[in-house]
């Protein structure tokens, strides 16, 4: 059995992040697991990057925690997977199977709709997760549901504060015969406990994971 961790942060991309990708890395080899999907906060979202660069050179900062964690986990033996966390209002996507060419040769993404945004991943060969969808905190202000947009439906999220939630996006995700999967949302080295997927394989692409949350043969690590 193998375990991934599926929704994940670090300092360099994201603004409300402590630990880097370098630490993610060494942290979660050191619980057991065999991959993590970096998924920071994209430009729409609460990134760490300064608006005032350059494309490329804003592309590059934001990878730049995913590619400290894929250098220390190519050292320790960890896969590291990249993703983007895109979001629109109070609607979070991961997106998954991009890459950081992707972003450059995308470089008017911000400007297109999210519907065009999902149209563009998913014509690329890539997927998307809705994360927590029925969250409630002080910075969002609304829920918004887009089942006809997404892949599949984070149905737990250890960083949301009561589980009726989670029992929300089951619930959604059962509604619309989406596929499920879950992830931590961890943001610091402190996130206790953490989640994510456990696969009968290991996962060597992001297609893989895809293919097994699709197919539903992921088990959701719920601690």
């Amino acid at each position: 059995m193998f375990k991934y961790e599926t929704h994940l942060h670090t300092a360099e991309g994201s603004a409300c992040a402590s630990a880097t990708g370098a630490q993610q890395a060494r942290r979660y080899k050191e619980l057991g697991y065999d991959g993590i999907f970096v998924t920071d906060h994209f430009f729409n979202g609460n990134c760490a990057v300064p608006r005032d660069l350059s494309w490329p050179e804003r592309v590059a900062r934001y990878c730049s925690g995913f590619n400290h964690a894929k250098e220390e986990g190519d050292r320790i033996g960890l896969k590291v997977f990249f993703g983007i966390e895109y979001t629109y209002g109070g609607c979070d996507l991961l997106s998954y199977g991009l890459s950081e060419q992707w972003l450059l040769d995308n470089p008017d993404v911000l400007e297109i709709s999210v519907y065009e945004y999902c149209n563009r991943v998913h014509r690329d060969g890539g997927y998307i997760v809705h994360a927590h969808p029925f969250r409630e905190a002080d910075y969002l202000h609304e829920i918004r549901l887009m089942p006809d947009w997404v892949d599949a439906v984070e149905i737990y999220n250890v960083g949301n504060k009561a589980r009726v939630m989670d029992d929300r996006a089951a619930w959604y995700a059962d509604q619309y015969g989406l596929p499920v999967t879950a992830g931590t949302d961890n943001h610091h080295l402190t996130a206790d406990p953490v989640s994510g997927v456990i696969t009968e394989e290991p996962l060597m692409t992001p297609g893989d994971y895809f293919r097994a949350v699709t197919e539903r043969r992921v088990k959701l690590i719920i601690p």
